[in-house]
């Protein structure tokens, strides 16, 4: 990465942070009310200058054109964004859970932040052990997104009006039913409903 003026250098600040603390790219117009230009041709002309300088890269076809390259990225650590987690999961006996928005952010790869944005994704935060034999323990973070589930998908499952992360099962013609990772947690067989709200496609640790 090229050196940065003194302003790049806020600009580049100002993004990290502000995604930090919400999760998305600031628009345009918060970098231009955040420095005070008068237009928001100077705020595009900086962006340009730090895509010149390989700090961000355009992408094409997102909401929030550019991305923070790994050089630019905090602390020396690689390409690095944050997702919104919505509450818990109960990796156990199934339990009701409601959201009223987000409690907090989640880092992570880049990679998976915009794979989970670009299908609908979220995070929830791990209670119980019921998922232990997959590597999934309590107080992890589970990353999921929305698509169809198939035979050994891990889940974030709605059965019978409950919420619960178990390993969705399919066989043959027969119903689906879910499947604990620990042999003290029964396998649980809807008796009205099983909707799957989402796939688990990462899980986050921290140490």
């Amino acid at each position: 990465m090229k050196p940065l003026t003194d302003r790049q250098r806020k600009i580049l600040e100002f993004i990290r942070r502000f995604a930090g603390e919400n999760a998305y790219w600031p628009s345009i117009r918060d970098i231009q009310l955040e420095f005070g230009f008068r237009s928001t041709n100077a705020v595009i002309g900086h962006l340009r200058a730090l895509e010149n300088k390989g700090a961000i890269e355009r992408i094409h076809g997102q909401a929030r054109t550019f991305r923070l390259l790994p050089e630019a990225a905090e602390n020396g650590e690689g390409e690095v964004d944050w997702l919104p987690v919505y509450g818990n999961i109960a990796a156990g006996y199934p339990d009701l859970v409601e959201s009223s928005g987000a409690i907090h952010q989640l880092r992570v790869d880049a990679q998976t932040a915009m794979r989970a944005r670009a299908q609908n994704g979220f995070c929830l935060k791990v209670s119980g052990e019921s998922m232990r034999d997959a590597g999934i323990f309590d107080g992890d973070h589970v990353v999921a997104v929305v698509r169809s589930p198939r035979d050994g998908d891990i889940v974030i499952a709605l059965i019978d009006g409950e919420t619960t992360l178990k390993r969705y099962t399919k066989k043959g013609n027969e119903p689906p039913y879910l499947k604990a990772e620990n042999s003290d947690y029964p396998e649980l067989y809807p008796i009205n409903e099983l909707t799957v709200q989402g796939v688990a496609v990462s899980i986050v640790r921290s140490l």
